[in-house]
């Protein structure tokens, strides 16, 4: 049988060890001897002894998910085996955290993690009563953490002398070590008479960067697996 279906770039090959890797630019494949966790309903295909165990809302950071609404609804997969985790055709990428990094990540934007990965669910400081950015998943440690994104995201730097200003619907995440806080762009006579729409936005200041997706956030469909 032949097709351009079966170029290189589109054929699955064995994996030489075991971790995350980039498939293609719409998927992200984990070779296990062990366990991970990822999103729950992301899992496309697998081969091998693997078992999926949706995470329990019950207690500790979960019970944070129940009570805000926010968070991440994590599966374990656990055995030995490979594999491939996308979610909805949206770009995939893959960050390597190293030892004393942080990452706050909108669980939205969360795909598969390292277990040598902890998180925790937290209130993003000074952001005050505001949908979409009052809580994020705050991830340290060392080891792979993969995210993704409708479209290619923006990476901006940010320097104690160029703190910059984010729309909270289309923030994918930042360097945890930026100091957050609210900022209105608009005056209350310009927000009585309707405004531009771009009333209050993120501000992150300090040393770091900014993850930004190319549109601001659409309503999520339910996962289910």
């Amino acid at each position: 049988m032949n097709s351009d279906l079966f170029a290189p770039g589109n054929m699955a090959t064995q994996s030489t060890a075991p971790g995350m890797v980039q498939q293609n630019a719409k998927s992200l494949k984990y070779a296990l001897d062990g366990e991970c966790y990822a999103r729950q309903g992301s899992m496309i295909a697998y081969r091998g002894d693997l078992h999926f165990e949706k995470q329990g809302q019950g207690v500790g950071k979960f019970l944070k998910r129940a009570v805000t609404g926010e968070g991440l609804a994590l599966m374990a997969v656990r055995g030995r085996g490979e594999v491939w985790f996308a979610h909805e055709a949206a770009n995939c990428f893959i960050i390597d955290l190293a030892a004393g990094d942080g990452l706050t990540v909108n669980g939205r934007n969360v795909l598969c993690f390292d277990p040598s990965l902890s998180y925790e669910i937290q209130v993003v400081k000074g952001a005050g009563m505001i949908g979409g950015g009052l809580f994020n998943s705050v991830f340290s440690g060392q080891g792979k953490l993969g995210v993704m994104c409708e479209g290619n995201p923006v990476v901006i730097p940010v320097s104690p002398q160029a703190p910059v200003f984010v729309d909270t619907d289309a923030v994918i995440g930042w360097t945890s070590a930026l100091h957050t806080g609210l900022h209105r762009s608009q005056s209350l006579g310009s927000m009585l008479r309707g405004g531009s729409g771009e009333a209050v936005q993120l501000r992150l200041e300090g040393e770091g960067f900014v993850l930004v997706r190319p549109s601001e956030l659409r309503p999520e469909k339910s996962a289910g697996n």
